[in-house]
């Protein structure tokens, strides 16, 4: 049983710190040297990311990812999907890659669905329904991003719109109630 701990920092609008980074929970030393980044692991961890509902240390680690007889339990600073990279495939829709996996995990990007959150700077997106259903954008990834914004007159500190592909789409916020169920205790 391995307890694992994400941090994902730079996850905050304007960080330049490290996109992700998974620590064994005890690692007194937290930084590149001791973090996974073997990306066939980190798929393999993230493709298998449920919520803990096994009947052990659910209050302090709310994922868990199995390998066979094995448990990873996980807890995170806010999400435990963090998209990196926007994919874009010549034929196909853009798609969000996530975690480290490139292609291996990866979501269809849905523009009108981007959740800005004023109340902490950050970015959010659609993630698969296992994980929680809400993804954070890292901060590089959502500054990018943020020039495709649109703000209404008198109401800065939100945008309405999202510029994508030549088309004008209202954002729809339809993320925000699954975040205030997730941040209840």
């Amino acid at each position: 049983m391995w307890i694992i701990r994400a941090r994902w920092a730079g996850s905050v609008a304007g960080a330049g710190a490290p996109v992700r980074e998974l620590f064994l929970d005890d690692s007194k030393m937290k930084n590149f040297i001791t973090c996974f980044k073997d990306p066939q692991f980190l798929v393999t961890f993230f493709s298998r990311l449920r919520p803990n509902h096994s009947g052990r240390y659910e209050a302090s680690f709310p994922f868990l990812s199995p390998c066979g007889r094995e448990r990873n339990f996980l807890r995170c600073e806010d999400r435990p999907v963090v998209f990196t990279h926007l994919l874009a495939s010549g034929s196909g829709p853009p798609r969000l890659s996530y975690c480290g996996g490139g292609e291996a995990l990866a979501v269809p990007f849905e523009p009108a669905r981007l959740l800005p959150l004023a109340a902490n700077g950050r970015l959010y997106h659609p993630a698969p329904e296992r994980t929680g259903g809400v993804g954070l954008v890292r901060s590089a990834l959502a500054f990018e991003l943020s020039a495709c914004f649109e703000y209404p007159p008198g109401a800065p500190a939100l945008p309405s719109h999202v510029r994508w592909q030549g088309r004008r789409l209202a954002l729809t916020m339809d993320l925000a109630p699954l975040l205030l169920a997730a941040s209840r205790p």
